[in-house]
C-alpha cells in the first residue's frame, strides 16, 4: 500500500481530557508506523509543549506548530524550516486595540520565548511546559523581535466581540482562531498561515500524494486542515461547524476516535474494548 500521511491535532483530538494518548490509539498508530505510514502532529502548541507526545510516539517526521507558523523536523537538521512571524508594528497596533477592549490578558510568543502582559499563575503554569523563557510586564516595551503568535485570553462572552474586532480592522494582515479547552484563548498568526499550508509543504517533502492524507481535528484552527485533507475527520466532541465541513466524524477524544477510525480505515483488526481501555501515558 502506498504510504499515507496521517495528521493529528493534539488537544481534544489525539489527547483525551487527561492530556494523554490512550493505549489503544497508541497501538494503532505504532502499527501504522511499522507499516510505513507517516504519522505527523499538527497543532497550535509550540514544539516545547508538543515534544512529550512527539517523543512518546517515536516520531521522526516534521511537525506543524503554532497552527502552521512554525514547521520543522526535530530529527533532521537539513529539513527546511518555516517560521512566519507577525510584523512588530502590526503586533503593537493589535495589542493597543486589545487593551482598549480590556481583555483579561495578552501573550506573545517567539518560539520558546513567552511574554505575558499581566502575571496570572494559572496562565503562567499553562505556558511553562518545556521550560520556556517567560517574562511578565508590558509586552510592547519588552518585545524586541517579531512574534510568532499573539494570544488573547478573554471572558467567554467577550470572545465573539474580540474576533469581530480583529476581522474588522486587521483581516488583511492576520489569521485568528479559537483554541480548545482549557483556555478561552484566541490565537493570532500572520495572514495565510494555517495547518493546511504546513501540511502541504510536508507532503511534498515526504512524497505523499494529497489523496493519501488523513487529518483529525476538533476546533476552528483545524478547519483548513480538515478541508484540505482527502480524508478530513472531525471528532465527535468537536465544533458543529467543523463536523459540517468534515468528510466524516469519528468518536470523541475520550473514546479513541482516532484509533478506531484508523483501525477500520486500514482494516487492522485490532480489537477494541471500551471499558477495558484504561488511559495511560
Amino acid at each position: 500500500m502506498e504510504p499515507y500521511l496521517i495528521c493529528l491535532d493534539l488537544d481534544g483530538t489525539l489527547l483525551n481530557d487527561e492530556k494523554e494518548i490512550s493505549p489503544y490509539t497508541f497501538k494503532v498508530l505504532q502499527t501504522l508506523k511499522e507499516q510505513g505510514h507517516h504519522i505527523m502532529i499538527a497543532t497550535g502548541r509550540p514544539f516545547r509543549a508538543s515534544r512529550p507526545y512527539y517523543d512518546q510516539l517515536g516520531l521522526n517526521t516534521p511537525i506543524v506548530n503554532f497552527n502552521g507558523a512554525y514547521v520543522h523536523n526535530p530529527t533532521d537538521a537539513d529539513f527546511p524550516v518555516t517560521h512566519e512571524t507577525l510584523d512588530p508594528d502590526l503586533a503593537s497596533s493589535i495589542i493597543d486595540a486589545l487593551r482598549n477592549m480590556q481583555v483579561k490578558n495578552i501573550i506573545a510568543e517567539v518560539k520558546d520565548h513567552v511574554f505575558i502582559d499581566t502575571y496570572d499563575e494559572h496562565l503562567f503554569e499553562g505556558f511553562s511546559m518545556g521550560n520556556p523563557k517567560i517574562e511578565t510586564g508590558d509586552i510592547v516595551s519588552q518585545l524586541n523581535e517579531s512574534p510568532t503568535s499573539i494570544l488573547i485570553e478573554a471572558e467567554e462572552h467577550m470572545i465573539p466581540r474580540v474576533k469581530q474586532m480583529l476581522s474588522r480592522f486587521f483581516a488583511e494582515s492576520i489569521e485568528h482562531r479559537r483554541w480548545g479547552a482549557p483556555f478561552p484563548v484566541i490565537e493570532i498568526v500572520k495572514r495565510g498561515i494555517s495547518k493546511a499550508r504546513g501540511i502541504d509543504s510536508v507532503k511534498d517533502a515526504l512524497g505523499v500524494d494529497r489523496n493519501h492524507i488523513i487529518a483529525f481535528g476538533d476546533e476552528d484552527n483545524d478547519t483548513e486542515m480538515i478541508k484540505y485533507a482527502k480524508h478530513g475527520v472531525a471528532m465527535d466532541n468537536g465544533l458543529d461547524e467543523l463536523k459540517h465541513i468534515a468528510k466524516e466524524t469519528t468518536y470523541s477524544n475520550n473514546q479513541d476516535g482516532i484509533g478506531r477510525y484508523l483501525n477500520d480505515f486500514f482494516s487492522l483488526n485490532i480489537p477494541y474494548q471500551e471499558n477495558a481501555n484504561v488511559h495511560s501515558c
